[in-house]
Order: C-alpha cells, then structure tokens, then sequence
C-alpha cells in the first residue's frame, strides 16, 4: 500500500498557472513508445555478417552524454550547467557571483552565455535547484537574449518573478511551478525533483535520465534531521535511484573541506532564545542572509515569545520577506510585523530589526547603521547586534571594519565565533560521503566550489572507492563525456565571466579594470596644450591637473619638470619629422610616464589633450 502511494505521489502534477506540465505518466507513455519504434528498427535492419561466418550485429555506437558547466567550478557563484544528448539539451541554474577586489566598480558577475545562445535552438528548458542568488541571479541576463520555459519550486519561481519584475521581463517569462516527485521532460531526457535540505525553502536535487543513464546533481544540500520545516532531505529517493544504477553523480563541494556533519538549523534558534533572554532592556538587531528564510523565521517566532516587535530594514530583505509570507513559506504572528518607520514609537526593550549587511557589504543596512547614515536607525549604547552568517572569505575585513564601528558606539556585537549564531547551508564531509555511499555512482564530478574544494572532494570520492579513473575535476567549458564505457574531457566551449556596470552588460573589460585599478592605486595626470595648426608651437599651456598622485601645491618644482619635459618632447616631434597628432601623444605619455616611474616610483595614468588652434 506505501509503494503504491509513493507512485502515485511522483505521477502528482505540478501546474503553471492552470497549465499541466508533462509528467512521469507521460515519460512512461514515451519510454513505451521508443520501444516500441526500437523493436521495429531491429526488425527492419537484422544483424549483418563477416565473411567466415563471424556474426556482426548492426549497433549504433554507443552516445555519450554531454555535460557542460559553464560557472560554478573553481570559484564560488554563477552556477550554470549544460546537459546534451543526442541533439537536445537543457539547463540547470543560471547564477550570479559577487565582485572581489579585482572588479572595483562592477555591481555583479555573471556567466558568459555564447556557448547557449550559439544552441538555443536545441535547447528545451532550464530547471532551477534553489533560489539563492548564486542560481537565480543571472537569469534575467539570459532571458534578454532567449525566452525558454524554467521549471522550479513555487518559492524558487517567486523569487524569480521578484527579480524579472525588476528587469521588467516577467510578462514575457514562461515559469512553470514543479514540486519533488515531479518529472520534467526535454526531448530525450527526463528530470525528476528531489527535495533536499538548504539554508533555503523549496531546495531539490535531480536525477537526470536519458539513454545513456542516470546523472545526479545534487543541488547545494546538507542532511538535517531536525530542519525548522520538519521536511527531511529525500535521501530514500536517492537510495533507491543507487539501488537501479546511478552513472555519475555530480554533487555540492562547498564545504568538503569541514570534517564531521553540519549542524541544524534548529541549534541557532537555542542561540536566538538565550541571546534575547541577555539583551533584557535593550533593543535587538540581527543581520543575516535575505534568503536564509529559516533564520528569519526562528528571530520573529523568538521576537514573538519575548513580546518584541519585528522590523525589516534592507531592500532585498523585504523582498524575501513579502515573498516568503505571502506564499507561506514564513509564518508571522498577527501584530509582530511593523513598518521600520515607526520604530521610534517602540520602547528598546519591544523591538528587534532583522537587516541585511552580514557581509558588511558597503551600501548594506548594516553598514549604514554602523555609521550612521541610516535614516531610520541609531545606535545607542547597549543594543545588542548579532550578525548571524560567517564572513565570505574575502569580505572579512568588511566585516570586521563594521563590527569595531558598532563597538565604538557601544554596541553588544555578537558574531559566529562568540556564539552559534549560524551554521551552513552545505554539507561536510560526513554527509558527502554519505550521499556517495546510498547513490553508488559509478562515476564521479564534484561541483560548486574552489579548486581546493574540489579537490577535496575528489579525495573523499577515493576514500569511499571509487577508481581515480572514475573521477573527473572539470573546468568552466570543460564539455565532460559520459558513458557507460568512459568518462572524459577533451573539448573545451567558450565560458568565463561577463560584467554588470550600472546598466552596462559586457561593456567593461580588462582594459578598463586595468584603468580603473590604476587610477585607484596611483592617480591620473592629466597634461593639455594648445599647438598652433601651422608654426606647430605651443600656444598655450602646458596645464598640469593630478587627482589622486600628488598634492599640486606642495610638488611645485615636479609640476615645472613636467611642463618642461611636455614642452621639449613637443618641440623635438616637430623638428625630426611630420607626426600626426596620435604620435605626439604617445611620445608625451611614454617620456613622461618614463620620468615620473623614475622620480617618484609610481605609475599613474597619464592623459595628454592637444588642441589644434
């Protein structure tokens, strides 16, 4: 009777707006008809003959599939992977990275989509693990270029929604809602649902099937027995797909570093209630991940039981937040919410504001709060701040700068390594073995993460005995061969990032970064001169202007050198030849670059302008 259930749960069939998306029902129907057109191949081209009466059956070799990532491998962020097998193909996630120190300027990273735009035509869809930025956030880039239905759970498709109608795209989007135990088919493949365990709502892995077997992607995941929605991870699905066969398994490396399991989720609500019981009289403020929903459930349901009003102060916070409880995914109490506006009608010791800035990012809540420039928030002496993520490696200094700033005003911070104010989202490497251990996979690829978590991970694939041979370590663009027979990668596709500026797409490249850079470390000089057209003599000028390379009135005499070095390369173009005006430049540039590397060890940019007269 349970079996019979449990088939009946996987044939369930998940809707768009009204509309039936194909189901296992369906793939069955097809599998039963490409048998069927098997059968009748055969019948139509018996087996042929050698010579000598050695029997050579007419089979077709054997395909491989394809699978291609374009983001995700040896970095962390733009997720994004292309399957393909005999002229079909589709996509899994499609995210975005943040900028590092690198990128100054850039607003986010995304993935370079030539590679998918070169095969939108064989392309069928896109399924979508989870809604973390990371898998969702370049979305709306792709979409610009080429519309495909996208396949995901309903708070994953509400935060996509959230984001086309920010790029004004969502009328045109072609969102289908799926749930875990659905099946989604492209062409030949088909793709089931499984629900996992995140530090989000609605997260699944995969299991991709075609002719040529079995591949699952796990999807970001940790195995929590106690997760704050009591929804277990599906890992009896994942056994019994182990128990028929599993091809490869391409799973989550983000934290094979870290020994032993992850801790639920459940042990930061403990944190939460004897932290809340400390602040007594005092106002509470934590920061957090927007899309950890979990986390901001456990503050309001602990901001509840204290009798404490909850505010919400960050733009992409609020979007989680309505998101979240208008598809209810958070619950919260009648009367907690209020507006951050009417915070200062509520004593200190009734209120608690939930805010982005974990990463003390510098245009965040948090960092507004920190100094002061936060419309609706001061720091008084004695709020407790509790800042409930780990620094991104990276961004720790960032967030540093910001505690010892909210230390200054008298704050009570309380960050991870005083309390256990966060745990991952991502499993470590108990639970990776784990996973290995119930799918079986004959093949192995680790996914999302540094070069060093990957390798890791490759070593723990070892431990639990799978050859060396069986596991491969790609690359963006590595297009990875599976088969029954082999595992390989010898072909490589255009993959690599693409530069968010404002609203420029791709427009900044290394050129201006190097500029950019440039101008950050060592400044500019700027150096304009008027030339009469005819005599070629400086008329007017040189005027020297610096910004960012020295104090002009307290470099007198290197301002004057540098006049007289534009002045003597002028004259000395125009006697030895004709030059154009391009050339005159470029001789001011090099002589002076030259001159200033060697005067004073710095290498600003500089400009040279010429006006004809």
């Amino acid at each position: 009777m349970n079996e019979k259930k449990e088939v009946n749960k996987r044939k369930s069939t998940p809707k768009r707006y009204g509309k039936n998306l194909k189901t296992s029902a369906a793939v069955t129907e097809s599998a039963r008809n490409f048998s069927a057109k098997r059968g009748e191949a055969r019948k139509s081209n018996p087996p042929m003959r050698r010579t000598g009466g050695q029997r050579r059956y007419g089979k077709a070799p054997e395909k491989p599939l394809k699978i291609i990532p374009l983001g995700g491998l040896g970095e962390i962020g733009k997720n994004i992977t292309l399957y393909e097998y005999d002229g079909d193909m589709f996509l899994v996630d499609c995210g975005m990275a943040f900028p590092d120190e690198e990128t100054p300027g850039i607003d986010i990273v995304i993935p370079d989509f030539t590679y998918v735009l070169e095969n939108r035509d064989k392309i069928r869809g896109m399924v979508v693990t989870h809604g973390h930025e990371d898998h969702i956030g370049a979305i709306p880039y792709l979409l610009r270029n080429f519309n495909l239905p996208i396949y995901a759970t309903r708070l994953t498709i509400g935060l996509i929604e959230e984001k086309l109608k920010e790029h004004r795209l969502l009328a045109l989007a072609d969102l289908h809602i799926a749930k875990p135990g659905d099946v989604i088919k492209f062409g030949k493949f088909s793709v089931e649902f499984i629900h996992v365990n995140h530090s989000i709502p609605d997260s699944v892995g995969f299991a991709i099937s075609c002719p040529a077997g079995t591949v699952i992607q796990t999807g970001d995941f940790k195995i929590d027995t106690t997760p704050i929605d009591d929804y277990v991870i599906d890992i009896g699905r994942f056994a019994e797909y182990g128990k028929k066969g599993v091809l490869a398994l391409m799973s989550d490396s983000t934290n094979a570093e870290r020994p032993g399991f992850t801790a639920s989720e459940r042990l930061v609500g403990e944190s939460f209630s004897t932290l809340f019981k400390k602040a007594e009289e005092h106002r509470i403020i934590v920061a957090t991940f927007s899309s950890n929903i979990h986390r901001i459930q456990q503050i309001i349901d602990e901001a509840a039981r204290c009798g404490r009003k909850v505010a919400v102060s960050g733009r992409s916070m609020l979007n989680v937040v309505s998101v979240a409880s208008e598809l209810g995914y958070l619950k919260v109490p009648k009367n907690v919410l209020i507006d951050i506006e009417t915070i200062r009608n509520i004593p200190d010791d009734k209120l608690v504001i939930i805010t982005t800035g974990s990463q003390g990012e510098p245009l965040s809540a948090l960092h507004r709060i920190a100094f002061s420039e936060h419309r609706q928030v001061e720091i008084v002496p004695g709020d407790m701040i509790i800042i409930s993520a780990t620094p991104i490696p990276g961004n720790e200094k960032l967030v540093g700068r910001v505690v010892n700033e909210l230390m200054k005003r008298g704050a009570n911070v309380v960050y991870e390594r005083m309390y256990d104010v966060h745990v991952s989202g991502h499993a470590c490497q108990e639970e990776l073995k784990l996973m290995m251990s119930v799918i079986k996979p004959k093949y192995f690829i680790p996914l999302h993460g540094e070069q060093k978590h990957l390798m890791k991970h490759a070593a723990l694939a070892r431990q639990m005995g799978i050859p060396n041979e069986n596991i491969l370590i790609a690359g963006n663009g590595s297009v990875i061969e599976v088969s029954k027979s082999r595992l390989s990668s010898s072909e490589v596709v255009q993959a690599g990032r693409v530069l968010v500026d404002g609203l420029g797409v791709g427009d900044v490249g290394s050129i201006v970064l190097r500029d950019r850079k440039l101008l950050s470390d060592d400044g500019v000089i700027i150096v304009a001169l008027s030339i009469d057209r005819i005599t070629k003599e400086i008329v007017a000028g040189p005027d020297v202007v610096t910004r960012g390379f020295i104090y002009v009135k307290e470099s007198e005499e290197l301002i004057k050198e540098i006049d007289q070095l534009v002045r003597d390369t002028v004259e000395y173009s125009f006697k030895t030849g004709k030059p154009d005006w391009n050339t005159v430049k470029n001789r001011i540039k090099e002589r002076l670059s030259r001159y200033i590397t060697g005067k004073t060890r710095r290498s600003p940019m500089i400009m040279p302008i010429i006006m004809e007269v």
